[in-house]
């Protein structure tokens, strides 16, 4: 089944870029931006067209303009227009940081969207990535370097086990107003996260 990417107007690092012919591409608003530098035209793109420097009209590539004053952002937009198409699986570039942390706030909010739709979506910032995994296991090769942080989200996080990194955590509860799951680490092991019952944010800061 093919991906859906999606690239908003937040921090964005080329280097991390993932994309094949086959994926559904759409540029979120200002998002086109980055596009635009790499030489590459989306599927679709669509926004209240707010963030967009240069010129749109007259490119190749279906555009679809949302009222300035709505209720979905431009991301949330572009991930109904991913469901849409079947999608189950979104990898969403510039979706952190940036000048508005209102919008990196509501972009972690979609992960519970298309939690909610059946799907499963991955934020990238510049140099940081963040996925919901809800009453699963994610396991980590031993190349994988750089900070693991999770927090609980909707609830509280209950039998979660971390093994293989710098701190090791056996079947506890993760409380949503303790922070107490940041700042682990890869150690050059494999390595592994689980939820038996709840939902974590799984965060990675990536270390060049």
């Amino acid at each position: 089944m093919k991906r859906c990417i999606i690239i908003g107007a937040g921090e964005f690092y080329e280097k991390i870029w993932d994309y094949e012919k086959e994926d559904f591409l759409i540029a979120a608003d200002g998002g086109f931006e980055h596009l635009r530098k790499m030489g590459v035209m989306p599927n679709l793109l669509i926004g209240d067209m707010d963030s967009i420097e240069q010129e749109y009209t007259g490119l190749e590539v279906e555009v679809k303009r949302l009222p300035r004053e709505k209720d979905d952002t431009d991301m949330l937009a572009a991930i109904k227009e991913g469901l849409a198409q079947g999608c189950k699986e979104f990898i969403i570039y510039g979706a952190l940081g940036g000048e508005r942390i209102d919008h990196s706030i509501a972009n972690l909010q979609c992960l519970l969207y298309l939690h909610q739709h059946g799907a499963k979506g991955i934020l990238y910032g510049a140099h940081d990535r963040i996925e919901l995994l809800c009453d699963g296991k994610i396991e980590y090769p031993a190349t994988m370097k750089g900070i693991l942080s999770v927090f609980a989200f909707f609830g509280d996080a209950k039998g979660v086990t971390e093994q293989g990194l710098k701190y090791s955590v056996q079947d506890t509860t993760i409380k949503m107003e303790f922070p107490i799951g940041i700042s682990n680490e890869f150690i050059g092991k494999e390595s592994m996260i689980e939820v038996k019952d709840g939902m974590l944010l799984v965060c990675i800061h990536e270390i060049d």
